[in-house]
């Protein structure tokens, strides 16, 4: 029997259980605290969507109402997905979160900010960091100087810049950061990517976490599922591994007799059968599965 102490449950597979249970907001609230650099306290769940509720390998989008330590409020989102088309969904899941609130008879100037904060756990684009910040700048195209908010804005909005309008987006990419730090950021991306709290952990949450996510508090029947969603990942990495292998080996293949040829695009056509089944379970839509494997709609909805 494997040995469960000090043994935590990944926070990719938790997030959409911690958010059920307020007992548990403080490890959420720990995260937001450490990457907006503020105390941020949870004010209402407004709302959360899921493709899955029984396969782990999910994505999950929760919206939230959060009060910062000057009593500021704001809508702030969490995804959590391994998704293609990703940047459209971070536009998509903001824009939509932002309009059925006002549509459920809120104010605008109720809003003080609105944050995306996306944990992503397969390489998203082209960059070597691990924690990204984008936000909305207008600058001229002739001298580039930065458009700025009149004296009066400031005053009325009682912001400093154009940018503080705007939502703020933040990615971060935990898969390839596995270094211990005493830094409270690097410390939390260690965990999103590892899974594991060292005893020495000091960033907000991040105690809550060793408390409330061991896997001694799970049934039988949760830890089958969380090593299920393990098993998963594994898959869905060495997908990504195997495909860029196979696509080295092809372009040295060339040239090589027609009866290897004809083995290769076997090969091919099976590990793209295999590919889109897992994607498939990890909640990518059919029609951007087909596009990333070349199958039918039909035949991905067979799998």
């Amino acid at each position: 029997m494997e040995d469960l102490a000090n043994k935590y449950i990944r926070f990719d597979w938790a997030m959409k259980r911690l958010l059920r249970d307020k007992a548990n907001w403080g490890i959420i609230e720990g995260l937001l605290s450490t990457l907006l650099g503020d105390f941020i306290k949870i004010k209402e769940l407004l709302g959360s969507e899921s493709n899955c509720t029984d396969d782990i390998s999910e994505y999950y989008r929760a919206n939230l109402l959060v009060e910062s330590s000057q009593g500021e409020v704001s809508l702030l989102e969490i995804q959590n997905n391994n998704e293609f088309a990703y940047y459209q969904r971070i536009l998509f899941g903001l824009s939509k979160q932002f309009t059925e609130y006002i549509n459920q008879g809120k104010g605008y100037d109720h809003i003080r900010k609105i944050y995306s904060v996306n944990i992503v756990y397969f390489n998203l684009g082209n960059g070597t960091d691990v924690v990204y910040h984008g936000k909305t700048e207008f600058r001229g195209i002739h001298n580039g100087e930065l458009l700025n908010l009149s004296p009066f804005q400031k005053q009325k909005f009682n912001v400093d810049a154009v940018s503080d309008l705007y939502p703020e987006y933040y990615i971060l990419k935990v898969n390839d950061f596995n270094k211990w730090s005493k830094v409270p950021l690097e410390q939390w991306i260690y965990f999103l990517n590892t899974g594991n709290i060292p005893a020495d952990a000091t960033a907000p949450g991040l105690s809550e976490a060793r408390e409330k996510l061991q896997l001694v508090r799970m049934s039988k029947a949760e830890l089958n599922a969380y090593y299920h969603h393990l098993d998963n990942v594994v898959i869905l990495r060495d997908n990504i591994v195997t495909a860029r292998g196979e696509g080295r080996l092809e372009g040295h293949a060339e040239g090589l007799e027609e009866g290897r040829a004809e083995g290769r695009a076997e090969g091919r056509a099976e590990s793209k059968l295999e590919d889109a089944k897992n994607l498939k379970c990890l909640g990518v839509s059919i029609d951007i599965i087909a596009k990333a494997t070349g199958l039918s709609v039909e035949e991905i909805a067979k799998l």
